[in-house]
């Protein structure tokens, strides 16, 4: 058995005795525990503590809010190992799979949930799992878009770019028309998180390979899955990539090694002009860099395909286990509802935890007044979620570690590193029984 197998099985073994064994240390006086994945201090936790504050008011339930980013994860293992899950977490959509095959959600009624028919159905397929019930309360929604440099756009006499070539003319230019005006070469066109961890490669493809038209896996029959990283949409949209790591050399360097905490710095100090993102860093680059030196613009429509972007976003999880379901299910619908909607999108301030609302009641207009929200809102409208899959993060991870070889290695075929990549998913979606 892989390590891999051998920890999920632990890890299964240890879920099955959560239910009716108490939450994180915080059952015995009921006070409702709340981890979110966010920097301890960091603006969003401050939100994230506000939205709390909020519900105590309204519901009389105290809380305790913890956030944690680093090994967010592995906490939530060895929590699971100790059966002291908290009572909600807050985190990623594609975690769904994950932490429903381990035994660790509470089903959601759909129906039974106060507000929940007033959430988008798309907001919804992301709280779903492989089969077909809800597992989690939908809280933000996320499109990735394209947070570019105007001015250096402006500087080198370019139009918005409405094609991938259109696009890739653009990031040469930021690479070689000195658009920072400093009288030295030193500016990149597309900044990427382009390492392994917590598969960025795959995370930041994703987008291109929407807005081809390609995908890592496709649904074959209801609950079951067919890998699809051969697809000629897929590779033609990583072949591209490359093309700019190693043709037009026009991603700044040292990207294959750098996850999301490197590149907002690198995109921040001007090292490059064309970041591929979400939502949750325009209030802090508008703050950074200048709110007249950035815009924000749809991905073009790939060749072959297309519209598309990654879908993401956060869900509110009940955990099992806990002591405080009635407790939970109050949090859940007071996260959905208007009023906590607007808390968590914290308006344009930096440290919103609600990027895109799910709650179709609240306008968003009405409550950011800048307009470059409205392409990523726009653009959610195409926008695609992570498949139920029994458990995505290995998808993922092996997806990244292919697609990140190709662009490490410029002598690497593409077509036949994804021939590979297909194999392994393959792979995995029969281990998960999912195939």
């Amino acid at each position: 058995m892989s390590r891999r197998l051998l920890g999920v099985a632990i890890m299964t073994t240890l879920a099955v005795g959560l239910t009716g064994c108490g939450s994180g240390g915080s059952g015995s006086d009921n006070t409702l525990e709340i981890w979110i994945r966010q920097a301890p201090d960091s603006d969003s936790a401050k939100t994230a503590k506000k939205l709390a504050d909020a519900f105590t008011k309204a519901s009389g339930v105290q809380t305790k809010v913890v956030a944690l980013f680093d090994d967010f994860e592995t906490k939530l293992n060895q929590q699971a190992a100790q059966k002291q899950l908290p009572d909600i977490v807050i985190n990623d959509t594609a975690q769904l799979g994950n932490m429903q095959s381990q035994g660790w959600l509470r089903e959601v009624d759909k129906a039974g949930l106060a507000g929940g028919d007033k959430l988008s159905e798309l907001s919804w397929k992301a709280a779903t799992g492989s089969d077909g019930k809800s597992y989690a309360a939908p809280f933000s929604a996320q499109a990735f878009a394209l947070i570019v440099r105007k001015d250096w756009r402006e500087k080198v006499k370019m139009e918005p770019p409405a094609t991938w070539e259109d696009l890739s003319k653009l990031a040469t230019a930021f690479t070689e028309q000195d658009p920072d005006g400093n009288g030295q070469k030193d500016t990149a066109g597309f900044v990427i998180p382009a390492g392994t961890k917590r598969g960025y490669a795959s995370w930041y493809a994703s987008s291109l390979i929407y807005a081809n038209g390609g995908d890592f896996i496709k649904a074959a029959a209801p609950g079951k899955f067919a890998a699809s990283m051969n697809d000629p949409k897929t590779v033609e949209a990583v072949q591209y990539l490359q093309d700019q790591f190693c043709k037009s050399k026009t991603v700044n360097p040292g990207a294959v090694s750098n996850d999301t905490t490197v590149t907002h710095e690198v995109f921040e100090k001007g090292q490059g002009g064309i970041y591929l993102v979400g939502p949750y860093v325009l209030a802090r680059f508008v703050k950074s860099i200048g709110t007249d030196k950035i815009e924000v613009l749809p991905v073009p429509k790939g060749p072959s395909g297309g519209p598309g972007t990654l879908g993401e976003g956060e869900n509110v999880y009940l955990m099992a286990g806990s002591q405080n379901q009635d407790a939970q299910k109050k949090f859940a619908e007071f996260a959905i509802s208007p009023d906590g909607q607007r808390i968590g999108m914290n308006k344009d301030a930096n440290g919103a935890i609600v990027r895109l609302p799910v709650n179709t009641q609240v306008d968003m207009a009405a409550e950011r007044q800048d307009p470059r929200w409205k392409v990523f809102q726009d653009s959610y409208a195409n926008a695609v979620y992570a498949p139920p899959v029994p458990n995505w993060a290995p998808i993922r991870q092996d997806s990244a570690d292919a697609i990140n070889t190709v662009w490490a290695d410029c002598s690497a075929d593409v077509k036949a590193a994804m021939e590979q990549a297909n194999t392994k998913l393959t792979q995995e979606l029969q281990s998960q029984k999912a195939s």
